[in-house]
């Protein structure tokens, strides 16, 4: 099924107000199947609107509107949309009395104006407003879904997770799973499964790349749940079988999830010290519920100094080698091993920028170093962009270093 999202509101197009419901609404019907192809605001005017509309009807099959359902002349969507659609509007009694309760509630009157989020398009459905006044509007019209959500987010959001989502799922069974991976870029991953994606019709497969991660989202619907389970499994075992040792997670984990799973089940204890990240490491490992029960401690050893105090570097280390080096980070790594007795420690060091750059290191060098009792070792990593981006994707890196090595 294909989308289009119109939001309806002139503070939009002139910038007074960010449409968040847009971003809400596209992520929660792309989990679900939906395909979203596009997004449209317009200004509340009437013949702007019924051009969206009509435009809309002939490129979509479901068409989602948020704003414009307010008791004032502004608000013009449901009329536009009754008149385009040739649909009259209905007082619906069941609402009328739901608004008089909404105002009893905040013990004022009910305004005279509100009466008008009381009509409904002729053969319409209402989605209860838990929230305000105005109700959701939910259409089957000559083959096409229309939905009217409220223009307040919290509205809107409690609309669509509560009635709009299920009601979509009955048109089909739509099953989805996405496979976490990290370690390989999209166009490589792509590249990989090239054939599987070209050739598979039964199954909508999809790639999303975040920070040194990639998402691949499988998609399939029917009327058959037995046949799209099977469906769903077989398209999964077949990826599964090309690119198993990027792959960290199915459960739409964070890749520090699920280096802290793994050490919980291996009951394993780990600490950080930080250089170039600053303490990155540790702030995403400890928004984890439960951290403290593998790590121990998390360190910045940000100057040569810290390095030598905190963790026993030699001086004469750092004096040949620099503190941006692999000898450095593994003895970072090691001096944090013996310090704190735990069975794994990690250490960052690099350059993030935009300064600190030489001729043999540039910005974007990266060294992670691994302690544990048995093996020590370093990596080594160049990474693009800015100082944001680099730790971001040190952290990364550092975590799936910690994922191969707990596999």
């Amino acid at each position: 099924m294909k989308a289009e999202i119109i939001s309806v509101g002139t503070e939009l197009i002139l910038g007074d107000t960010l449409n968040t419901n847009s971003h809400y609404i596209s992520r929660s019907l792309t989990e679900n199947g939906i395909e979203v192809l596009f997004h449209t605001s317009v200004l509340d005017n009437k013949k702007l609107l019924k051009d969206v509309i009509n435009i809309a009807l002939n490129r979509v099959e479901l068409l989602i509107f948020t704003g414009g359902l307010g008791p004032t002349n502004d608000d013009m969507t449901k009329e536009i949309l009754s008149e385009t659609l040739d649909l009259p509007l209905i007082l619906n009694s069941e609402i009328e009395k739901n608004i008089e309760k909404y105002f009893k509630g905040t013990n004022r009157d009910m305004p005279k104006n509100n009466i008008k989020q009381a009509y409904l398009p002729k053969n319409s459905k209402y989605l209860k407003n838990e929230i305000g006044t105005a109700p959701g509007i939910y259409i089957k019209h000559q083959g096409k879904i229309i939905i009217l959500l409220p223009g307040p987010p919290q509205e809107m959001k409690t609309m669509l997770d509560n009635y709009v989502i299920p009601l979509i799922k009955q048109e089909d069974i739509i099953k989805t799973k996405t496979i976490n991976t990290v370690g390989i870029g999209e166009s490589q991953l792509e590249m990989l499964l090239k054939d599987i994606i070209e050739n598979e019709t039964n199954v909508n497969i999809a790639t999303y790349a975040k920070m040194g991660k990639v998402d691949i989202r499988l998609v399939t619907k029917g009327k058959n749940e037995k046949k799209i389970d099977a469906e769903l499994y077989r398209v999964l075992k077949n990826i599964e079988n090309r690119i198993s040792e990027y792959i960290y997670s199915y459960d739409n984990l964070s890749i520090e999830e699920a280096v802290f799973n793994s050490l919980k089940e291996k009951n394993m204890k780990i600490a950080f010290c930080e250089s170039c990240t600053g303490g990155l490491i540790t702030s995403k490992f400890t928004k984890i519920s439960g951290a403290s029960q593998v790590l121990d401690r998390g360190i910045v050893t940000y100057s040569d100094n810290s390095k030598i105090e905190e963790l026993n570097v030699n001086k004469l280390l750092i004096d040949k080698y620099s503190s941006v080096s692999e000898e450095v980070a593994l003895a970072m790594a090691k001096g944090l091993l013996e310090k704190t007795n735990v069975d794994i420690a990690l250490s960052t060091t690099g350059i993030a920028g935009p300064t600190g750059a030489t001729e043999n290191k540039p910005i974007g060098l990266v060294y992670i170093g691994i302690a544990l009792k048995e093996q020590s070792f370093v990596v080594k990593s160049i990474f693009k962009g800015d100082r944001n981006t680099i730790q971001n994707r040190a952290s990364t890196k550092a975590f799936d270093e910690l994922r191969k090595i707990l596999k």
